[in-house]
């Protein structure tokens, strides 16, 4: 087996006792493996997602030698596919037997029929009924009612910088069809066929929808290059913005958009092409790239077990730009940017369930498009679209992402940081968002309920986030615990809403005058290794939005009739020590403890 040129030495408590146990670290071609200097092996395995939706499970072996599991979901896309660069995987599909297995028997009875469909459409065609063309494909999706007819037949091409969700959806039935007819069950195909056979089709969506990557990454390779061989990056990025616009045409057509809008507000960059940039920057190609670079994983989730998590910073240069899009990617390339990209996984399997109708039921759309719970007599424009709702939701823990709450937002709660540490204070994980005056929007989560008081709170699952002009996520680098910070009344030390950094020099800073703020970073926060989120480092805005995210808290609909001195008694205690006493005091009722 080959190995990578990398390894490192390491030291760590093997969870027996005070055992310590050193050894190097190496990656390998099929494994991230060690050898202590004891001479026991460990290792780490991160086999393929297989669905590409829901967790990866990692296998684990400590250095005692027993084996445990990890679950981790937004991990995999910081982890490697263990394929080296340039190194193509076996191009031949399996078998149709070994594709039909994979199915449970009631899938593959829906798979056949939907296949049956399909062969059966009359247009014109003397070929073979056992077999469907694209025209047939087309006219499926018409059945399905993702589409006009002028819509899915029509030969016009999109001219010009807007962008046709519809075109999109038509693109990409086109390049669904193109993968399915080029795939070669027998290994014995001297070129595609011009229709798609009943094996050539169970065997693609036996890869899209449960193979492992290598297998997704071949039948997507299939779907961008007409000779099945190496392509250009732009090529992979045109594919990424027909699938990105295919899922809001689509969940938009099924009504799955959970109350949320299909398209940004005004005057706001197309988000089809800003994730698609995000997903497409997951791309490691082959040149000049910065090596591999280590980090600890969460101690603190698995204490017990030694875990490393590799870490692989972007190429130099601006990000998509003509060097970038002109670099070549082969099928290595595209299995590995599918093992780390889940969403490009995700993305496929949802265009194929709600745009066919097939298997509809093996889709966990609720956690992919969380529910937008807003009182329906005070609705109001959102600064969020679907997408970048589907884009934060993925970060956000597990039993987070089925529901999000409106707790604040200036246009209908006007501009008051008073009104805002009084709907946030004790609310639960939430997610906290601005829009800047130069159209930049950003925020972050805040793991824990927000507490008013001079210290800093929460914990290692905070992050700050970008949605525009670009997303993107940044996590705790683990340099200190700066996660949130909210304080009000006080002299000494900074009055706002603070998330990393530190005092004066904030990730992310709402004053106390509301309406301004700063986020500072040379070169980066230190909490979350953040660059400066906003367009200006002093901003000012007018839209700010507080979404609670997951089940509300139990006594939430308590505390949200008390106020916010009820709430804290610190700051009681600070107003009361400074001579500004409550005139409120004995003038109304103060709720009793939940």
């Amino acid at each position: 087996m080959g190995h990578y040129p990398l390894s490192f030495p390491f030291t760590v408590a093997s969870g027996a006792g005070d055992r310590k146990v050193s050894g190097r670290w190496a990656l390998t071609q099929g494994l991230k493996t060690f050898t202590p200097a004891t001479g026991t092996e460990s290792c780490l395995s991160a086999p393929s997602p297989g669905n590409g939706v829901g967790p990866l499970q990692r296998k684990i072996w400590t250095a005692t030698g027993k084996a445990d599991s990890v679950d981790s979901e937004e991990e995999g896309q910081d982890l490697e596919s263990h394929r080296p660069q340039g190194q193509m995987g076996n191009n031949k599909s399996c078998p149709g037997q070994e594709c039909s297995s994979r199915f449970l028997p009631a899938e593959q009875a829906e798979v056949n029929r939907l296949f049956d469909a399909l062969s059966s459409e009359k247009l014109g065609s003397s070929a073979s009924p056992r077999s469907f063309s694209l025209q047939a494909l087309k006219a499926r999706l018409l059945k399905a009612g993702v589409g006009t007819q002028r819509d899915v037949f029509s030969e016009k091409k999109q001219i010009g910088p807007t962008f046709s969700l519809v075109g999109s959806v038509v693109e990409m039935v086109t390049r669904l069809f193109e993968g399915m007819r080029r795939v070669d069950g027998s290994g014995k195909a001297k070129g595609p066929s011009e229709r798609v056979s009943q094996e050539q089709f169970t065997a693609s969506m036996s890869h899209l929808l449960k193979g492992t990557a290598e297998e997704k990454s071949l039948v997507i390779l299939n779907m961008i290059s007409a000779s099945g061989g190496p392509v250009k990056a732009r090529d992979v990025h045109k594919f990424t913005e027909d699938l990105v616009g295919s899922v809001v045409h689509v969940l938009s057509y099924r009504r799955q958009l959970r109350g949320w809008s299909q398209k940004p507000p005004p005057g706001s960059p197309s988000r089809v092409q800003v994730l698609a940039a995000q997903l497409c920057s997951e791309m490691r190609l082959q040149g000049k790239c910065p090596a591999l670079v280590p980090r600890p994983w969460r101690w603190s989730v698995v204490p017990r077990h030694l875990v490393f998590k590799f870490k692989v910073s972007k190429c130099g240069g601006k990000l998509l730009g003509p060097q970038w899009l002109d670099r070549d990617c082969d099928q290595a390339v595209l299995e590995d940017w599918v093992f780390r990209a889940h969403h490009v996984a995700t993305f496929l399997s949802l265009v194929i369930h709600q745009g066919f109708l097939l298997l509809r039921s093996s889709l966990k759309l609720a956690t992919l498009v969380p529910e937008r719970q807003v009182d329906p007599q005070r609705e109001f424009a959102s600064v969020l679209d679907v997408l970048s709702v589907i884009y934060v939701n993925s970060h956000l823990p597990q039993e987070r992402r089925l529901s999000w709450r409106l707790l604040f937002a200036t246009e209908l709660h006007g501009n008051s940081f008073a009104q805002l540490c009084g709907r946030i204070a004790h609310g639960g994980p939430c997610l906290v968002l601005l829009e800047d005056s130069d159209g930049h929007v950003f925020g972050g989560f805040a793991s824990c309920s927000w507490e008013v008081k001079p210290q800093f709170q929460g914990d290692d699952r905070c992050f700050l986030f970008s949605v525009s002009p670009r997303m993107a996520v940044y996590t705790c680098t683990g340099y200190n615990d700066h996660y949130m910070y909210l304080n009000q009344g006080q002299q000494t030390i900074p009055n706002g809403l603070g998330m990393g950094g530190q005092h004066g020099y904030f990730g992310l800073w709402i004053d106390v005058d509301f309406g301004k703020g700063h986020s500072k970073a040379k070169p980066t926060c230190t909490t979350y290794g953040s660059p400066q989120l906003s367009a200006q480092e002093d901003f000012q805005f007018q839209k700010m939005e507080v979404w609670a995210v997951g089940e509300a808290p139990k006594a939430e609909s308590v505390r949200k009739t008390r106020s916010i001195l009820d709430i804290d008694p610190e700051a009681r205690a600070l107003l009361e020590a400074s001579g500004r006493g409550r005139h409120s005091e004995g003038l109304r009722e103060v709720p009793d403890e939940p």
